[in-house]
């Protein structure tokens, strides 16, 4: 297991930013990553787990503790059955079961970071999330000091959200299972309005399977959502921010003030959501609230491509970050009434 100290942690990031480790470790095989997290808990040593990197904020002090990167590999296939390892690369996962004729995280193309992250954050895009195929995730539990395997129905998945965030220091994933489904070369049935505009069908057709990837790919990358070192548009963490789920008290409180800012006639997105509450979209509040794309004049800015990406330009620091991304928290809480919540998680800092 490799081991360096003050080890910079803004390379293992796709924000680019973040102050250094005390210490840094690479684990490249599940029992390396189940010592280096059992030394940590017996010592009391503060420890930050690393993935692929493409949902963190790391503050400029860095990280006085052990920063524990996972890197190993592992992409097993039998049947429609998929075993992934935590550190396996997520979009070249999606691409090898595409390659195989398998539908299910076709429209998740693109996505960057690992597979262990997949789980914890429920990731999803275009109308697909992986709970929806995840079978059982295995994991390391902090609190019993054991290997589990926890299923998905008690995996608490929600929306961006699961088990696993909701205890973070608890559980650390070393492997994520899934079932796909075999279904002649197509694609699971088209979701997301968006993807079936762009191939020309409709919500609810198959259309085959690499085509929708490379739909999926293109729309991504239009958005500056596929990471390319040459376009700072991608450093950043994708999403910045959670689309806000109201209540039906609150949304129409925020049906009011949205026509009392943009007129009687303007309709904000609304989808139905659990508990008979409503989604709306960070996006279009971003947007509607002043913070047009390109927004910003510092080292950090929202994206040129699109308003819910927050990018480093290049020369910013996590703070240059955090006061953009509190400017627009409080200009679209000013205008709409809504609090936008952070995607990414926050290491040493907070907005």
């Amino acid at each position: 297991m490799q081991e360096l100290h003050d080890a910079p942690l803004a390379p293992l990031t796709t924000f680019r930013l973040g102050g250094p480790a005390a210490r840094l470790l690479t684990a490249t095989t599940d029992a390396e990553v189940i010592a280096a997290v059992r030394e940590a808990d017996a010592s009391g040593t503060p420890l930050l787990i690393v993935g692929g990197g493409s949902n963190l904020v790391i503050g400029d002090k860095g990280f006085d503790g052990t920063a524990l990167r996972i890197a190993t590999k592992g992409f097993e296939l039998s049947g429609t059955s998929l075993e992934l390892a935590a550190g396996e690369v997520w979009t070249d996962a999606v691409a090898r079961t595409v390659e195989a004729g398998l539908a299910g995280i076709e429209c998740m193309a693109g996505i960057p970071g690992s597979a262990g992250a997949t789980p914890i954050q429920n990731v999803g895009a275009y109308g697909q999330e992986v709970s929806s195929t995840i079978t059982e995730v295995v994991a390391y539990d902090r609190r019993t000091r054991e290997t589990v395997t926890i299923p998905n129905t008690e995996c608490a998945f929600s929306y961006r959200h699961s088990r696993f965030k909701a205890e973070p220091d608890r559980f650390v994933v070393l492997r994520v299972r899934f079932e796909l489904e075999e279904a002649n070369g197509l694609s699971a049935p088209l979701k997301y309005p968006e993807t079936a505009r762009a191939m020309g069908v409709e919500q609810g057709d198959r259309v085959p399977l690499s085509a929708a990837r490379e739909t999926v790919l293109g729309l991504r990358a239009g958005k500056g959502m596929v990471l390319d070192p040459e376009d700072h548009d991608t450093w950043s963490a994708g999403s910045f921010f959670t689309n806000p789920i109201l209540d039906p008290a609150a949304f129409q409180d925020f049906l009011g003030r949205v026509h009392d800012r943009l007129g009687p006639d303007v309709t904000p997105p609304a989808f139905p959501a659990e508990d008979g509450r409503t989604k709306t979209s960070a996006a279009w509040l971003i947007d509607r609230a002043g913070f047009t794309k390109g927004y910003g004049s510092g080292p950090a800015r929202i994206s040129t491509k699109h308003t819910l990406a927050l990018t480093n330009r290049g020369a910013a620091t996590t703070e240059d970050l955090l006061a953009l991304a509190r400017e627009v928290v409080a200009g679209v809480h000013a205008a709409f009434g809504v609090t936008l919540v952070n995607e990414p998680v926050t290491v040493g800092v907070s907005l």
